[in-house]
């Protein structure tokens, strides 16, 4: 019996969500009203390991903070949703990095973030022997993650010597380089959105980017936004439309998405009912403002995969 189900690593910022039918910022000093502000548990990993615990997934968390209010912040509202914060790291030498999300009612959004101590979480910060007491290990936000990023094909070489199966999401790559190195030989699960993987590929169309990524990693879950999304083991792909909720906000809707096919992964359960339930719970997530708050529980999800 594992201590934890899953482990996440990866980065930690807050998010203040700013939402407005005009949003769009104008300079020469002009000041516009926003209809509402909210700040809440930011960072793509942070958010997924959230949808993890409400799964009722045993997760714990490694990341670095600084010491101050946003670091504070996230800590605390972390163990509040049943993450084990212990391994995380706090350095009074690093300020926490910060997400400013412009969010049109809709969905649609801009992102604006300060990367503070995002990029500095490094090998020297994890403890390997950590990984033989989890289940499966996940990292997110690897683009953002520049001191720990070279080390990262090892650390998954290792956990998988030590027992965890391995995913990982890059989200985007703001830079457009796209290189993954040889990570995605040692990952299980690889879920990217559409335009992720046809980047990290070098295809231009997703059938030929899942053909060129299912011959390194065994099992891939993309994301397809309003689509739904769909999955791709070998020769197998099952595609399925999502749920229909009325958006409020698809801030984290992936990282949901992430939640509930990791869920499944770890279940073993089959192909198309795993994808029911990450389709399940990335749209339930969009019912609220922000990544969190409207995360379902495994039960309310299950509703969703009899519908």
């Amino acid at each position: 019996m594992k201590d934890f189900d899953l482990l996440v690593i990866g980065e930690i910022n807050p998010d203040l969500i700013l939402t407005g039918d005009d949003i769009d910022p104008v300079y020469g000093q002009v000041e516009k009203l926003v209809e509402s502000a909210t700040t809440t548990i930011g960072s793509s990993s942070v958010i997924m390991a959230c949808g993890a615990a409400r799964l009722g997934l045993r997760t714990a968390f490694i990341g670095l903070v600084g010491d101050d209010i946003f670091g504070r912040f996230m800590l605390e509202a972390m163990q509040d949703r049943g993450i084990d914060t212990a391994a995380c790291v706090v350095d009074p030498a690093v300020k926490t990095g910060m997400s400013v999300i412009l969010a049109r009612p809709g969905g649609d959004r801009a992102i604006l973030t300060y990367m503070g101590s995002i990029p500095e979480l490094g090998s020297v910060h994890i403890d390997t022997t950590f990984f033989s007491r989890v289940r499966h290990l996940h990292v997110g936000g690897y683009f953002l993650l520049d001191q720990l990023r070279p080390a990262l094909p090892e650390l998954f070489r290792v956990a998988q010597d030590l027992g965890p199966s391995t995913s990982l999401d890059t989200n985007w790559d703001p830079r457009g380089i796209w290189d993954v190195g040889s990570i995605l030989a040692h990952c299980d699960l690889f879920l990217p959105n559409e335009m992720e993987a046809r980047h990290i590929s070098g295809q231009a169309n997703l059938p030929a980017a899942l053909d060129a990524l299912v011959e390194t990693v065994p099992t891939l879950a993309v994301k397809l936004g309003a689509l739904g999304g769909l999955v791709r083991h070998g020769a197998t792909t099952v595609q399925l439309p999502p749920p229909a909720v009325e958006v409020v906000d698809t801030v984290g809707a992936g990282d949901s998405f992430d939640a509930g096919f990791i869920y499944g992964f770890l279940n073993h359960w089959p192909l198309e009912r795993t994808l029911r339930l990450a389709l399940a719970c990335g749209s339930l997530s969009t019912r609220a403002s922000g990544g969190i708050d409207a995360q379902p529980t495994l039960e309310e999800a299950k509703k969703w995969l009899k519908e």
